[in-house]
């Protein structure tokens, strides 16, 4: 969860097909589609209630709105917020406010619907949630933080508040081009253009990759980050993707080697107990493409197209059948994954009630495909605590006739996912 994504609709958008006779061209329109729990308005929809099924979030429906003619082109969902970036990288924000991380102040405690996050003074090109904290990357590789600050997680330093409720640029950057953040529950970690890799925030299990524990009196104690930190076990390995989870993190290098560091790698991998206070090479994992850290599992794509998943495994989270906790990564061998990873529909496992998106409270221990409307493609996906978002190009004839039959079911449609994510456990 709570990770980049990156803009693939560009690609997407110059496949659509020709209109033939006297039928107007389809048009490809852009959709937020959340399904979950829907407290504190986390998923936009203007109430309160849950959603079982994906439902596209009304506010960007509207034409003529504040944002009904500038699409959402990704979200990012976190713990009880969403972030929604639109194709002209204005953001907005839905859910719960009692950090400040929506970014809209601290005089509401939480909204139902989208409102405009303000203060970038350029436009925005990604976005990332965390627990209770958000960031956001600028078109010229400036990070900015907002939201909870009690463990130095947003990186402005000892001085800052321990509530940030509005976006503040991450000063100590502002020699770097970053190109990537992602956000733990009190942590975060950002690769710059260069390939550097950076963490701050909470330190504890060795999540921040840094390997140190202060010892006093003979209880071994972490100390907090305030501000990003270069990690030195890195130095000299260009990273190209990052990943963060509850209490520890992952990166790829551009050989495609998998790291992961953090805590208690009985629950995240390695089929060994202890902390790994340093970046650890998974062998097991090779050539790696994409990862993604759910609270305490995480999920690996290689070149080849293998999904793998590893970690703790409470209501089947991983995919592999059963809840066991699974120590060393494991490859997800289904007859639903006819194709390579990176070209699928949307698929979830885990949890039932409302988060899996397919109508009824199972818990589904295999991957079961989310079910769209037959124009719909999936772009992305992301996974907060309770609940989840993609984005869809749909075909429309108009720019105002709603693309899908919302909540109903669908036939099976040609999707492409072009990230994965995890669920909080």
């Amino acid at each position: 969860m709570w990770r980049r994504w990156p803009r693939p609709w560009r690609r997407l958008l110059s496949s659509d097909a020709a209109s033939t006779g006297d039928s107007p061209a389809p048009r490809r329109r852009r959709v937020a589609a959340l399904w979950g729990n829907g407290d504190y308005g986390r998923l936009g929809m203007g109430a309160l209630e849950s959603r079982w099924l994906p439902t596209a979030c009304p506010f960007f429906l509207r034409g003529g709105g504040v944002a009904g003619d500038d699409p959402p082109a990704s979200l990012a969902c976190g713990g009880a917020h969403t972030l929604f970036l639109t194709e002209s990288g204005r953001v907005f924000a839905a859910g719960l406010n009692d950090f400040g991380q929506l970014g809209i102040g601290s005089s509401v405690t939480h909204t139902l619907e989208p409102v405009e996050v303000l203060g970038f003074d350029e436009k925005v090109v990604e976005v990332s949630a965390g627990n209770h904290h958000s960031c956001a990357v600028t078109a010229d590789g400036k990070l900015f933080a907002w939201g909870r600050n009690s463990s130095g997680q947003l990186g402005l330093g000892k001085s800052a508040g321990k509530v940030v409720p509005t976006p503040r640029k991450v000063d100590c950057l502002a020699d770097a081009i970053v190109k990537m953040v992602a956000l733990g529950s009190e942590h975060s970690i950002a690769t710059t253009e260069e390939g550097e890799v950076l963490s701050w925030g909470a330190a504890g299990a060795g999540r921040l990759g840094h390997g140190h524990k202060t010892n006093i009196l003979g209880f071994s104690m972490t100390t907090s980050e305030y501000t990003p930190r270069l990690i030195k076990n890195l130095d000299g390995v260009k990273i190209k993707k990052i990943a963060a989870g509850m209490l520890h993190s992952a990166c790829i290098d551009e050989k495609g080697t998998l790291f992961i560091f953090g805590q208690k790698t009985e629950k995240v991998g390695f089929g060994r107990s202890g902390d790994e206070l340093r970046p650890t090479v998974v062998e097991e994992v090779p050539f790696s493409e994409e990862v993604a850290c759910g609270g305490y599992h995480t999920c690996a794509v290689t070149d080849s197209g293998d999904l793998y998943s590893w970690g703790s495994n409470e209501n089947g989270c991983l995919g592999l059948g059963g809840t066991d906790m699974v120590r060393s990564p494991e490859v997800l061998k289904s007859s639903l994954f006819k194709l390579p990873v990176s070209k699928v529909e949307i698929f979830t496992r885990g949890a039932g009630e409302v988060l899996t998106g397919h109508g009824d409270d199972v818990d589904y221990f295999e991957p079961m495909m989310v079910k769209f409307s037959n124009n719909a493609k999936a772009v992305h996906v992301s996974c907060g605590f309770n609940h989840t978002g993609s984005d869809k190009d749909s075909h429309s004839s108009t720019a105002q006739s709603d693309p899908w039959k919302l909540n109903k079911k669908a036939d099976r449609v040609e999707g492409e996912l072009t990230n994965i994510c995890g669920h909080s456990k």
